[in-house]
């Protein structure tokens, strides 16, 4: 089967992170790349260092013409949806930056189009690709009945100085699907999802800055017989972590549901390190994935990380809805 023939999207932080993974992984290969009109400078450097062949200004342009058969698109949230729709319709595979879109009814209809067009459809979530997450799936059972699960990802935005001064950025603006859930509490609630699937109750409990966005908060998730607190910050720092605990014992990672470089798995009190991934690149493992899922026509396997991805949604909107004031009125 021929090699990946990928067309970037986007000239942002993430997109230079997944141009430096990309090349590292000779068999995808970069045939153009994205950017609007006031961004085409940068995409051209951009093609420049990662010998990409075309730079486009026009999306419909390059959906047509490019040599490319998937697009990876990693652009500010509230156009996930609208890009990846336009894609699938091309007839392209899609790989979409977390968070997948805004909202269940979105990623509903993104995954049913795929399913239509009989296209692949991916979330670029990374930490549900490691080799790591695999195996704390296979370790659950040995921690005996589940009890409680916390995870917090909080870092102090270097958006958040010009926030506390009035100006939003993107990062930190409700009308673009900015704030800490979308972002990085996305992680842990995906997290909790992949591994225990949908709550039975969700509140967020979430502070709220001067225009409504979430700059921190706590998604709680009850389920039958345990709960978990997700925690995720712009506005301040922590050690990020988190930590399933159940009678028999707790599976502890020490930097977060967002990375999952390392994990202790803690039986009756005797403790063991495991690191079974493959990679330092913390894209590695999902892009490997992606091409190898395309390769042997893994549908189903793409349609199990779909279930998580709008599972996932389901909770965000839940979370959302349960905030008496605040995302919800900036947003409508």
């Amino acid at each position: 089967i021929r090699n990946m023939k990928l067309a970037i999207i986007g000239t942002g932080m993430i997109v230079g992170c997944a141009l430096e993974c990309l090349e590292q992984i000779p068999s995808i290969e970069r045939k153009a790349i994205y950017a609007r009109p006031h961004s085409k400078d940068k995409a051209q450097d951009l093609a420049q260092k990662y010998a990409i062949q075309e730079v486009y200004t026009d999306y419909d342009q390059l959906l047509a013409h490019a040599d490319c058969d998937t697009v990876y698109i990693g652009l500010i949230n509230k156009v996930h949806y609208e890009y990846a729709k336009k894609a699938l319709l091309a007839n392209k595979h899609v790989i979409l930056e977390k968070p997948f879109c805004v909202n269940a009814q979105e990623a509903k209809e993104l995954i049913d189009l795929a399913q239509e067009k009989k296209r692949y459809l991916f979330e670029a979530f990374r930490p549900l690709h490691t080799p790591n997450f695999l195996s704390i799936k296979e370790d659950l059972p040995k921690l005996g009945p589940i009890k409680c699960i916390q995870c917090n990802y909080s870092q102090y935005s270097s958006r958040y100085n010009a926030y506390k001064e009035k100006k939003a950025l993107p990062a930190l603006d409700p009308k673009l699907y900015g704030g800490s859930l979308y972002d990085i509490n996305i992680y842990n609630v995906t997290f909790v999802v992949a591994l225990f699937g949908l709550p039975k109750h969700v509140k967020y409990y979430a502070n709220l800055g001067f225009n409504g966005v979430d700059t921190s908060g706590t998604v709680f998730m009850e389920y039958d017989h345990f709960y978990a607190l997700c925690t995720g910050a712009k506005d301040s720092d922590s050690p990020g972590h988190a930590l399933i605990q159940g009678e028999d014992g707790y599976i502890s990672i020490d930097d977060g549901a967002n990375l999952i470089g390392s994990y202790h798995l803690c039986i009756h009190k005797e403790s063991t390190h495991i690191n079974k991934n493959l990679y330092s690149d913390w894209m590695m493992h999902e892009f490997k994935d992606f091409e190898e899922m395309i390769e042997k026509q893994e549908y189903q396997k793409m349609r199990d990380y779909l279930k998580i991805t709008y599972e996932t949604m389901q909770v965000v909107d839940q979370a959302i809805a349960s905030i008496p004031y605040g995302i919800e009125k900036a947003n409508h």
